[in-house]
């Protein structure tokens, strides 16, 4: 099926992760690699993918095609960012513009919905227009609650809606052993409506590199035969990169390299989560063995995996991580949280070592074993990239996708002619959107 040409329309649903946008801030991490990977790999088999975003600029054009899909930003609030718990208002005013979209452009056999907000807005389109949807909730709220309690800033009628998402989604999308356990357990699912497809990792993107080279390219106050740790994602404290820093107290010689933030600079102004665990590292007597590398370009990434002795993974809870199998593809080993996707990606003993989450005793006993034994830490990052290779390649991820798609979707003939790049007025899109704003602004300075 690769290659060839379709009717079969999708709208992937993103309210708050862009394909397009930089990752490592605090609302940008593994659900934007997943929709972007998602959308390009369907498209290549020759599936219309468009996603919908919510617009977070005034400069942003209505539509960019991206990599053999179209990107569509929705007015849906103000334009600008906005965190995703403060989301849940704007959504009425995003199903209403993409059922406006859906009404001029052609309508789809399916949407896929990421994320609960993104949900209500698929499970409200399907009540109006009949369009079957699938879920990949990426996280719950009901997990999120038992772990982050009073610090959850989601409103309880999240509760409620992933409830509603369960009982009407005509699929759900599971990432990994655990969330099936938390949508049968929690949420009361039909077992049978929930597919377990998980996250992946782009051969082309990742692979072993050269360890020499790659730590040749850090910072200079990094230094180059030290043992080294690295930490990457998202800079919020559920992510526990706090266990990683009180726990390189007792990892003799080894400097941590932490990456990521809202900016390229590690500003704790910007990112409140690095000026807190530069505190950490200052209690504990290691701050001069924590790097903070800030924000870094994709392309980077497989550089900094290399240049690690070991990847560190060690998040109170856990839907997926896509980091893990990153770091894998890169033929190193993982010592992670035995929790969520984490011990579904990472084989405790063969391919890295999974240790309690919030346990710094723990996970410096782990990563002292692998530093004292290069060969088998070495052992385990060749089986950690076959494993990837033969089981987590987006690839397949999107083979299988389209495969449930097919099972639920309405029938090709249902949607309208393809599309044409060649004929979207991209420079009109951006001179519609800058027109719009502007009157928009005006309106709101006549109130």
């Amino acid at each position: 099926m690769k290659g060839e040409r379709t009717s079969f329309r999708v709208a992937l649903i993103s309210d708050h992760a862009s394909p397009l946008a930089t990752l490592g801030g605090v609302d940008a991490g593994g659900q934007n690699v997943y929709v972007a990977q998602l959308a390009k790999r369907l498209a290549a088999t020759g599936v219309q993918v468009d996603v919908f975003t919510r617009r977070t600029c005034t400069s942003q054009a209505e539509v960019v095609p991206w990599e053999g899909v179209r990107v569509v930003h929705v007015p849906a609030g103000p334009p600008c960012p906005i965190p995703k718990e403060q989301l849940l208002p704007y959504m009425a005013a995003f199903t209403n513009w993409v059922e406006a979209f859906a009404a001029r452009e052609g309508s789809y056999n399916l949407f896929h919905a990421n994320f609960f907000l993104s949900g209500l807005i698929a499970a409200d389109l399907k009540a109006r227009t009949g369009t079957p949807f699938v879920v990949t909730f990426h996280a719950l709220g009901k997990v999120r609650r038992l772990h982050q309690g009073a610090a959850d800033a989601f409103p309880d009628e999240r509760f409620g809606i992933e409830a509603r998402l369960v009982r009407e989604a005509d699929a759900l999308i599971a990432e990994c052993p655990q969330d099936v356990d938390d949508l049968t357990n929690l949420y009361g699912a039909d077992a049978s409506r929930i597919h377990l497809i998980p996250c992946g990792f782009d051969p082309a993107e990742f692979e072993p590199l050269d360890k020499k080279e790659a730590r040749s390219r850090l910072e200079p106050s990094v230094p180059q035969n030290a043992p080294l740790l690295l930490q990457l994602g998202r800079m919020v404290p559920r992510k526990g990169v706090e266990t990683v820093v009180r726990a390189l107290e007792q990892v003799e010689a080894a400097h941590l390299l932490i990456v990521g933030g809202e900016s390229a600079e590690p500003d704790p102004a910007q990112t409140p989560e690095i000026g807190r665990l530069q505190m950490v590292a200052e209690e504990v007597g290691v701050a001069e063995r924590v790097h903070f590398l800030g924000q870094r370009p994709r392309d980077d990434l497989k550089h900094l995996y290399a240049a690690a002795d070991v990847f560190v993974t060690t998040p109170w809870y856990e839907p997926f991580g896509i980091t893990p199998l990153e770091a894998m593809a890169c033929a190193r080993p993982v010592v992670g949280s035995s929790v969520g996707g984490v011990k579904y990606s990472v084989v405790d003993g063969e391919t890295g070592l999974l240790v309690p989450p919030k346990d710094p005793d723990a996970l410096a006993e782990a990563l002292n074993l692998l530093l004292a034994d290069p060969e088998r830490a070495e052992m385990m990052g060749r089986r950690g990239r076959a494993r990837v290779l033969r089981d987590f390649t987006w690839e397949q991820v999107a083979d299988t996708m389209r495969r449930v798609y097919e099972e639920v979707a309405l029938p090709p003939e249902r949607a309208l002619e393809p599309y044409s790049f060649e004929a979207y007025d991209v420079e009109s899109a951006v001179a519609d959107t800058i027109d719009r704003n502007f009157t928009d602004a005006v309106r709101a300075l006549e109130r």
